[in-house]
């Protein structure tokens, strides 16, 4: 039986609870101070326990029904989240997309070296063997090559559908090589090493036929944008595999809810990037634009994204940090 020296002892803590989750129920979590999310936090988790104890006493049901109830109040409000803000997503790519990008460089890295690998590769087998390259690319590329014939001109007449349809694709490629990253990394590699491969033997074809500037001025000015989103997802990709197979001191199960949490940012990051690049590929880099223009376009947004992911955050606003959720388990309401 429960005593009551210990509920006049254990009563104070549930009714600042209430008092917190009363407060944020008019104002949310934003209106509590860092030391009060803290508080709220460690309340919950103290107040679980109380619960567990009072179970045990048959005679205090409806002690176990008000701290039951309370606690769903509690929970709903820790780890429901807090409102929508949308200066929550501005500040996410102002600031917190390019610090994730510069703490996981190195799986980005490693995915640009994959490509580039598998790029250097299919150099060298297409300038040995010309037939690997009609063998890899089909005859319907081939014989568009052959005539000298962009394989994009269709895209002019259909821009708004192609942008459309160039961004679905490119954000999906995307998605799987971040997506494949369960697999141990083997699908995301894969995907690198086929982009890498496919990339070189379309460009040793059109060299052949004379038509590396109109790929490349072609490639150029979404390229630059196109690739480093999909080195960037790569990466996602490989920081899941590490988290997974490189646990270190974690719980396995631990490392892979970090490395997935860090994966996720750095893929959401990467959709503004792939959407301009749909739209720069479907209305600029097919045009009759002079390969220079499109040149120069490249070199600007380049020095835009390299800019932009090296920038330091202006601010950190530490308010509206929510508090770090712990394995106590939610209630059963």
């Amino acid at each position: 039986m429960i005593s009551t020296r210990w509920l006049e002892k254990r009563r104070p803590h549930w009714n600042r609870l209430e008092q917190l989750v009363a407060v944020s129920g008019r104002t949310s979590v934003t209106g509590l101070t860092p030391a009060e999310l803290q508080e709220l936090a460690l309340l919950y988790r103290q107040s679980a326990s109380d619960l567990s104890t009072v179970r045990e006493d048959p005679t205090s049901t409806q002690l176990a029904i008000y701290l039951n109830q309370l606690l769903g109040r509690a929970h709903n409000l820790i780890y429901m989240g807090r409102r929508a803000d949308r200066r929550g997503i501005w500040t996410f790519y102002k600031d917190t997309f390019p610090a994730v990008f510069r703490e996981t460089f190195s799986d980005t890295l490693m995915a640009f070296v994959l490509f580039l690998v598998a790029a250097l590769a299919g150099v060298l087998l297409s300038v040995s063997d010309p037939s690997f390259s009609r063998y890899f690319l089909g005859p319907a590329m081939m014989q568009s090559i052959d005539n000298h014939k962009m394989w994009t001109d269709s895209i002019v007449t259909v821009k708004p559908m192609a942008s459309s349809g160039i961004m679905t694709n490119n954000i999906s490629v995307a998605f799987a090589a971040f997506a494949m990253g369960i697999t141990a990394g083997i699908g995301t590699v894969w995907m690198m090493l086929l982009n890498g491969l496919m990339m070189a033997v379309v460009g040793v074809a059109c060299w052949r036929e004379g038509m590396s500037l109109s790929l490349w001025s072609f490639v150029a000015a979404h390229g630059v944008l196109e690739l480093p989103a999909i080195f960037i997802a790569g990466g996602a990709g490989l920081g899941i595999a590490k988290g997974l197979l490189f646990p270190g001191v974690l719980p396995r199960r631990e490392s892979l809810v970090r490395a997935g949490a860090r994966s996720v940012r750095l893929v959401l990051g990467t959709i503004p990037l792939l959407v301009i690049a749909g739209v720069v590929e479907a209305f600029v880099s097919p045009t009759s634009l002079p390969a220079r223009m499109k040149f120069l376009l490249a070199g600007g947004l380049a020095t835009l994204l390299v800019l932009y992911l090296a920038r330091k955050p202006s601010s950190t606003n530490k308010n509206h940090q929510m508090p770090q959720a712990s394995s106590t388990p939610a209630p059963q309401l």
